[in-house]
């Protein structure tokens, strides 16, 4: 019987209202900021430059000495698009009763813990790693040792719950945890080492689904 589970964060338990490039244009407007780059080019520079607490050596890449009025508003920007899925803060509470729950994600130390700040999600997890900080985003399994530790449990005794099959259901799956991915319209395919999945939509349904598919493991070995 698993004694923690552990979620992704973005497209797993919020998603953000609106296109990301679209979000971006807003943010240089909220800024007053000349968008001299695309989508493409910011993904670039993200993954050359991203920092360990904010995304201001991504936007220093992009835009010198207006780096710091656009990273503030990309962050505001993105925060007040992000809404939870339905569901899920229900699901949390369900749990936290009986697991010790982890968020694991990928991101800027400020700006992921901003985002749970936003969602009223401060105090929600017994543990809560954000990658950038650790400099291991997933599927490094640094990262995932890193939430198991936190939350002081052996890594076949957790369930990792998220929605990219790489960098979620492979990373965690190599790292030792039982895996459940997060399935939605138009998404990736079901990775093969998905143990479970559950359809966004119907996100409510996991404490179901974690006690059928998983609690009877113990009995099973």
């Amino acid at each position: 019987m698993p004694t923690a589970v552990v979620f992704d964060l973005d497209d797993t338990l919020a998603v953000t209202d609106g296109d990301r490039a679209a979000l971006l244009a807003a943010a240089a407007d909220r800024a007053g900021v000349s968008l001299s780059f695309d989508r493409e080019a910011y993904l670039d520079a993200h993954r050359e430059h991203s920092g360990a607490e904010s995304r201001r050596p991504v936007f220093d890449a992009l835009v010198d000495s207006d780096a710091p009025a656009l990273t503030r508003a990309y962050r505001e920007t993105i925060g007040e698009a992000l809404t939870p899925i339905e569901g899920a803060a229900s699901v949390l509470e369900t749990l936290r009763g009986r697991y010790r729950l982890g968020l694991l994600t990928d991101g800027p130390g400020r700006t992921q813990r901003d985002k749970l700040r936003r969602l009223d999600w401060a105090d929600a997890f017994d543990a809560v790693v954000v990658t950038g900080p650790i400099g291991a985003p997933k599927p490094d399994r640094r990262a995932f040792e890193a939430i198991a530790d936190e939350l002081g449990v052996d890594p076949g005794d957790a369930v990792y719950v998220g929605d990219d099959p790489e960098r979620d259901v492979a990373g965690a799956a190599a790292a030792g945890f039982r895996t459940v991915q997060v399935r939605y319209p138009d998404g990736p395919a079901t990775h093969p080492d998905a143990d479970a999945t559950i359809r966004r939509s119907a996100f409510a349904t996991l404490p179901a689904v974690l006690e059928d598919r998983f609690g009877d493991v113990a009995n099973d070995a």
